[in-house]
């Protein structure tokens, strides 16, 4: 039996690189979305040095944070997800970043698993993935952990056959091999051991995808790296989200763009369209990450997902009271 419908829905993500809101209202062919906030507020920064969120870094996202309470209030959200992922996963003072969190915002960050993040960005992406039968790869490069889950379509709706939480990110990789040499080749020797480290982690998961006997066939990235990279490839002046979400672009040039970017300064990346100062730091960890991951999974093309985490909490919300999801 349907249930009452309910106003408009919220989803917030507080990673350890980004705040994000999503507010929608169920439609006949999913749902429409009436107001969206992104910020970078690097809660993480640091995270991985001390073990702690730093005063800063909490103050950044606190107010972020706010600015999504006023939205939620002024757009009278009748059911709101708010998760936090790595970053208060790992800190030793996530409990009480949450308690403020509630305490100046109102707002009741979940603290979830690896495993819920990882279903949850494969509940927010997965119609993108190119049509087959065979398994597919889904991953979400973030700013503290990289998500990997192996799936198979055979059925119609995406079955989760195996994934992994990395714990590395764009953040966490960043400082924990500085790029930012001063000359060409320390940065090319930089950037090959930040990929010999994403690839020791990703070796279990490697060999259960050979064990398991699957062969590289579909590969959907949803995440801040793939986005900027596909910009790059298609020569944006400035981001495109209609460009970009659902686009499907060769690996060959995704691992060209990477190569490129980390033989770059700091100044040289910062100057690039979409990816400017804000991202010039950060963008070669992800580069390291998806090259690690074409290493493990090596499909001639990548789907580009602008989509993931907010959008499978909408889904699921939504779901929930019987609207089509």
């Amino acid at each position: 039996m349907r249930r009452q419908p309910r106003g408009a829905y919220a989803a917030l993500d507080l990673g350890t690189n980004n705040c994000r809101l999503l507010i929608a209202r169920p439609s006949p062919d999913g749902f429409v979305v009436v107001d969206a906030f992104s910020r970078i507020v690097r809660l993480g920064e640091g995270l991985a040095a001390s073990g702690r969120l730093s005063d800063a870094a909490m103050d950044r996202a606190v107010s972020a944070l706010s600015v999504c309470a006023d939205k939620l209030r002024r757009r009278h959200v009748s059911l709101v997800r708010s998760v936090a992922t790595e970053a208060c996963r790992r800190a030793a003072n996530g409990r009480e970043f949450v308690a403020r969190v509630y305490a100046e915002t109102g707002i009741a960050l979940e603290v979830i698993s690896p495993e819920q993040e990882a279903r949850l960005a494969v509940m927010g992406c997965h119609a993108l993935l190119e049509p087959g039968d065979g398994s597919a790869l889904i991953f979400d490069i973030g700013g503290g952990s990289t998500e990997l889950v192996l799936i198979e379509t055979a059925n119609g709706a995406p079955q989760i056959v195996d994934w992994y939480s990395a714990p590395w990110g764009v953040v966490s990789l960043t400082e924990s091999e500085p790029h930012d040499l001063d000359g060409r080749d320390q940065r090319l020797a930089a950037y090959a051991r930040m990929r010999e480290r994403v690839a020791d982690a990703f070796d279990g998961f490697a060999s259960s995808i050979t064990v398991r006997g699957a062969a590289p066939e579909r590969l959907l990235g949803t995440s801040g790296t793939v986005t900027t990279l596909a910009s790059l490839h298609l020569g944006l002046p400035s981001y495109d989200r209609r460009a970009i979400d659902g686009l499907i672009v060769p690996a060959s040039s995704m691992r060209e763009i990477s190569g490129r970017l980390s033989a770059m300064s700091l100044a040289e990346r910062a100057a690039l369209p979409c990816i400017g100062h804000e991202r010039a730091d950060l963008v070669v960890a992800g580069c390291a990450i998806l090259d690690a991951i074409l290493d493990i999974w090596p499909a001639e093309r990548l789907g580009v997902a602008d989509r993931g985490i907010r959008e499978g909490i909408l889904r699921s919300l939504m779901a929930r009271d019987g609207h089509r999801a």
